[in-house]
């Protein structure tokens, strides 16, 4: 992202810092410690920016910053210190120096930690998370209940006996493969079905859908829903309805 005087300028116009953006003076330095511990706590939180060099009450002018004079050097050791790549821009604003690093947010599933802490803000303070928030993170990096596996260590034979693909097909509106492997290679490709070195298994999708009994698969009867296919554009023209 190019960063201008300019964006730094609709940024001070904001009525307060949010989630993504944080402002520091650090009119002469910028402990290093405490901006690792920064960019871990706004990268748990989607990311975003830090800016060095402008006030953090309105009207926020413009003090410029001495802080980190290497940016390049700067990124290295926040790369070393905590995992991940940092951009460190340095704009030459009219009113003075400004160090921005932008701030990438943390990957699906994962919290970042420094020294051990998992670290999130709370005003001007940096504090751990808790073990709610945590789980809550963790969990994101799960597969849903519908991706989750119903039934596994599967033959070719046992995947066609258990699941209505005939009428999989006729849904489709294409013929029937001829070969047993034609019908398995498009239920993998509408991910229904999973491959692994034990055999095949059905996912919950597929056995919600498809399943010539839900009795077959057990913990899917409680949580199985009506699933009804329209063959037109009123409700009324019903063309199957795909149940246990």
């Amino acid at each position: 992202m190019n960063i201008t005087p300019e964006q730094i300028d609709l940024w001070r116009t904001m009525p307060s810092e949010n989630q993504h953006l944080e402002f520091k003076e650090a009119k002469n330095q910028f402990d290093s410690r405490k901006l690792y511990r920064y960019c871990v706590a706004l990268a748990n939180e989607e990311g975003g920016f830090l800016v060095l060099g402008i006030a953090d009450k309105p009207p926020r002018p413009v003090v410029g910053s001495n802080a980190f004079p290497n940016t390049v050097a700067t990124a290295s050791k926040i790369f070393t210190a905590v995992g991940f790549r940092v951009e460190v821009i340095e704009v030459n604003h009219p009113d003075g120096r400004v160090v921005v690093l932008q701030i990438p947010s943390r990957p699906k599933g994962t919290a970042y930690h420094y020294d051990g802490a998992y670290l999130m803000r709370s005003g001007e303070e940096l504090i751990p998370m808790s073990e709610d928030q945590l789980r809550k993170i963790f969990a994101e990096g799960q597969p849903s209940w519908l991706e989750q596996v119903a039934l596994q260590g599967l033959s070719a034979q046992d995947v066609v006996q258990f699941l209505d693909t005939q009428s999989f097909f006729e849904l489709l509106n294409q013929p029937y493969p001829t070969e047993q492997s034609g019908v398995l290679e498009r239920l993998l490709a509408e991910r229904l079905v999973q491959q692994s070195d034990t055999g095949y298994a059905i996912l919950n999708i597929g056995a919600l859908l498809l399943a010539k009994s839900l009795h077959t698969f057990e913990g899917i009867g409680r949580k199985a829903a009506r699933v009804v296919v329209y063959s037109g554009e009123s409700k009324m023209d019903t063309l199957s309805d795909l149940t246990g």
